[in-house]
């Protein structure tokens, strides 16, 4: 079986292959990355029809590949995912971090949701029913440490950034690219941690398995 893996992050491919290494080994994935996606969501503060269609052109490229599911891992994209789910609607397309939020949700619960790139936590929170409550967090320069390759400050930095969330229920962290950071992160604030990661690979695994 054959899936694709789409990326706007150099930083996301590892976390994503080590999750099915562990959970789902043995699948053929494909990677496909454009990391100027999120340079350009960064420079112009806003999804473009541009943006859409640059989307469109990776999803059909991965179905051209024989792919028979897209996972996407940039987590601030959301309407561009969703173009391409209509697109294509007999494929199991998935949206980073909708399998998350399933697991995530429950009646009153309150959840935290860090991230460490401004334009997810302008997305993401709208992705959550209204009987929860989202509590938005922003891990400062740790995905500037990670561009720098000093993974241990990147930890460091959202371990930090967390403790601001040990009054949530459960602390989701919104970006495959935070995954890595999870164990720190519940050493910090005691609370149960769901990477992005782990629970798409889950959701895909019962998708297609």
């Amino acid at each position: 079986m054959r899936i694709a893996l789409i990326h706007a992050l150099r930083h996301s491919p590892p976390p994503v292959e080590e999750a099915f290494a562990r959970l789902w080994p043995g699948i053929n994935l494909v990677n496909l990355l454009d990391d100027s996606l999120s340079a350009d969501l960064a420079r112009d503060g806003a999804l473009t029809p541009g943006m859409t269609e640059r989307f469109l052109t990776l999803a059909r490229y991965a179905v051209k590949t024989g792919a028979q599911g897209i996972l996407f891992t940039c987590s601030a994209f959301g309407p561009c995912i969703e173009a391409c789910q209509a697109a294509y609607p007999d494929l199991p397309i998935l949206k980073p971090n909708e399998a998350m939020i399933e697991e995530a949700v429950a009646p009153g619960r309150r959840i935290g949701l860090l991230a460490s790139f401004p334009a997810t936590l302008a997305s993401m929170p709208r992705e959550f029913p209204d009987d929860v409550t989202v509590v938005p967090c922003f891990a400062e320069g740790a995905l500037a440490a990670l561009d720098r390759g000093d993974v241990a400050e990147h930890d460091r930095l959202a371990a930090e950034a967390a403790r601001a969330l040990a009054d949530c229920d459960v602390i989701a962290l919104a970006q495959f690219s935070l995954a890595r950071a999870a164990r720190r992160v519940a050493e910090a604030t005691g609370k149960a941690v769901l990477t992005t990661p782990d629970s798409a690979v889950r959701r895909l695994r019962e998708m297609l398995g």
